[in-house]
């Protein structure tokens, strides 16, 4: 075993930046439909980021949205920031457990279905930091 300790999960995503994170993980929907989502409010305001998924037609929208809200309340609480003035800074979505199940085909035989799941991760910063 190395003596080196792994980097807390805040200390990897902010650093010593103002911000907090949600991560909302196992969240069974296909992660190349839940990127589609995310791609589009990477970078945008909170506000802005929130009213987009709310109104969005897929889907993945809804998870989104709650990992986003609750990225902004952890900021809100922990940090004493305010919403107006926090962003996405980074959101991006791993693979998660894949369950296996079969089909059965013809002859006897059976195919594959794997049913995906994702873990969305959401990184809320303010626009412009105090005394920088």
């Amino acid at each position: 075993m190395s003596n080196k300790e792994r980097p807390t999960r805040r200390a990897a995503l902010l650093g010593d930046r103002p911000g907090s994170y949600a991560i909302a993980r196992h969240v069974r929907m296909s992660p190349l439909k839940v990127r589609r989502v995310v791609d589009l409010v990477r970078g945008m305001d909170v506000t802005d980021a929130l009213n987009t998924l709310k109104f969005a037609p897929q889907a993945a929208s809804e998870p989104v949205y709650k990992v986003v809200a609750s990225a902004t309340a952890n900021a809100e609480t922990t940090a004493g920031l305010r919403a107006e003035e926090l962003f996405v800074s980074q959101a991006f979505v791993d693979e998660g457990m894949t369950l296996r199940r079969i089909r059965p085909r013809a002859k006897g035989s059976a195919s594959r279905i794997l049913k995906r799941a994702s873990h969305i991760t959401v990184v809320v910063e303010p626009k412009t930091v105090k005394g920088a």
